[in-house]
């Protein structure tokens, strides 16, 4: 190890997050973390909030990987034509040129913990949406019961 060298790491709390629907009808909203914008690197890690019943349109990634962890509720994943359940606790990887989407099936609103890498302009794309925020249900699932965020 080179002493000499010491990398500070790069710490975000919800109050830093940048909130977009990507789409003015969209049924999802997408709140960056980590992108190549405010972390310099090439992944994109997000949390996407899904309406009741909302979902992702059908799209595909030509070399990225994407990962999704649900942080809280449910939903049926499809890719490549396969499709299968998912709820709080389960992780999702999806292959590049995965055709797929997420829709969400339960009474509640759907949260993920989304992962791509490499980027693929997938940040980009949330960045020309919307801005919009967090609103109160998504602080309490988020852990932040404080809604002033100090």
């Amino acid at each position: 190890m080179n002493a000499t060298r010491c990398v500070i790491p790069v710490i975000k709390s919800t109050k830093d997050y940048q909130v977009y629907r990507i789409s003015p009808n969209d049924s999802n909203r997408l709140a960056i973390i980590f992108d190549s914008t405010n972390a310099n690197t090439s992944l994109t890690c997000c949390i996407e909030i899904f309406d009741v019943g909302g979902e992702t349109p059908p799209n595909r990634h030509q070399w990225a990987v994407e990962m999704f962890f649900v942080i809280k509720g449910e939903a049926i994943a499809m890719c490549d034509g396969k499709s299968t359940t998912i709820k709080t606790g389960d992780s999702l990887l999806v292959p590049p040129t995965g055709t797929h989407l997420i829709k969400n099936t339960g009474s509640t609103r759907l949260y993920t913990l989304t992962v791509m890498v490499p980027n693929e302009n997938f940040s980009e794309l949330i960045r020309s949406g919307i801005p919009t925020e967090l609103d109160a249900e998504d602080m309490a699932v988020l852990g932040r019961f404080d809604t002033s965020l100090n």
